[in-house]
């Protein structure tokens, strides 16, 4: 099978799809496979390094779309793509199509087979390749949060850990997910008071056991998320409903009564944001003001670490690769992960959750294999 690897044209994405190392191993599978003129350099990797991997480089992104059988990217494709999208050619991307109805209905438009990395989970009931990111983009929340309570970005000027004499950092984390768990982690290792909430109580459980004193744990509710939040120096959002637009857990009351120079993360902003002013920013511009607050909602955070996420995304995606490679479309509905990931075919909606959130109907990705 042809395979395509074309440059990230989002606002300041670094990362790609596969690097020189994963390429080879799909040569060595017997595929073919185009990548885009500088399509890696972002992250580290070279032209050279592909065709010393034996890809064969491509001058445009338009060679690549029109030849490649099976598309990888990193982020969704944007509407200047969209033109690109053909019913022939199968496409594996962070599609994230619950907040995007633009994208959905260009999908099916073009009736592209595409599959969702987000929606892919394992035999355990995982995501394998939403984990990786989630972990990055859970500890640049804190890395983020600690930059921008410094007095000359507008923030609290109060740091993480304090210092002898002066409090510490107050953080809560709303949801107790891998980006959850991620963003209380570091901030905690910085020295900030950290407080996770979660409905789910096993969930906190594990979070206590494995953390113990270091993060304190509670009950997420309406209430609690307000008087937290108005308490906190930063509030990390990290809420995800696989699928699903992610609910507006913190209000727009809520973030206006917090304290001046406090910072909102919002990471589930890739599945439309968690709060009642969620809004997707860029790393050129990667904040606004809402009362005394900053909220930052930044939709690729792991662009700006592109050489640590297209790895750890390479890594977790080449076994999903090669096997979409190697059996196509045919071979889609004899593979539980992949199954999982197909999100558009032949103009429908595949994911119950995703065709919910538009208000139209899904069908059954098996059904439609048959």
């Amino acid at each position: 099978m042809k395979i395509g690897i074309v440059r990230e044209i989002k606002n300041n994405e670094y990362r790609v799809s596969m690097h020189h190392a994963g390429v080879e191993e799909l040569i060595r599978s017997g595929h073919e496979v185009i990548v885009e003129t500088d399509a890696g350099v972002n992250a580290g990797f070279t032209n050279r390094d592909y065709e010393q991997a034996g890809a064969r480089i491509a001058t445009t992104a338009k060679e690549v779309w029109e030849e490649a059988e099976l598309l990888l990217k990193v982020k969704e494709p944007l509407e200047s793509e969209y033109g690109f999208l053909r019913e022939d050619q199968l496409l594996f991307t962070y599609l994230h199509l619950a907040a995007s109805r633009p994208l959905t209905d260009a999908l099916l438009e073009a009736k592209t087979p595409a599959l969702a990395y987000e929606m892919v989970r394992g035999s355990d009931g995982s995501l394998p390749l939403l984990a990786p990111m989630s972990i990055i983009a859970g500890r640049l929340a804190a890395q983020v949060a600690a930059h921008q309570l410094m007095s000359p970005f507008g923030g609290t000027g109060v740091l993480m850990g304090g210092a002898p004499g002066t409090a510490r950092a107050k953080v809560l984390v709303v949801g107790g997910g891998i980006v959850g768990e991620q963003a209380a982690l570091v901030a905690a290792g910085m020295g900030a008071s950290v407080t996770v909430l979660d409905i789910n109580s096993s969930r906190l459980a594990d979070l206590d056991r494995i953390h113990g004193t270091r993060i304190s744990t509670g009950f997420s509710n309406a209430q609690a998320i307000d008087t937290f939040a108005r308490d906190a120096d930063v509030v990390v959002g990290s809420v995800l409903l696989p699928g699903r637009a992610a609910p507006k857990l913190l209000k727009r009351e809520t973030i206006e009564a917090m304290r001046p120079g406090s910072i909102v993360i919002d990471v589930a902003i890739d599945q439309g944001g968690c709060t009642e002013v969620s809004s997707p920013t860029t790393h050129d511009d990667p904040t606004f003001r809402v009362g005394n607050a900053t909220v930052y909602g930044v939709a690729n955070m792991p662009g700006a670490v592109a050489r640590t996420a297209s790895v750890a995304l390479a890594g977790a995606s080449l076994p999903y690769v090669r096997a979409l490679a190697n059996g196509g479309i045919a071979g889609i509905a004899g593979h539980a992960g992949l199954l999982s990931g197909f999100s558009t075919y032949r103009g429908e909606l595949l994911h119950t959750e995703v065709a919910e959130s538009h208000g139209r109907e899904s069908r059954d990705a098996r059904t439609m294999l048959s």
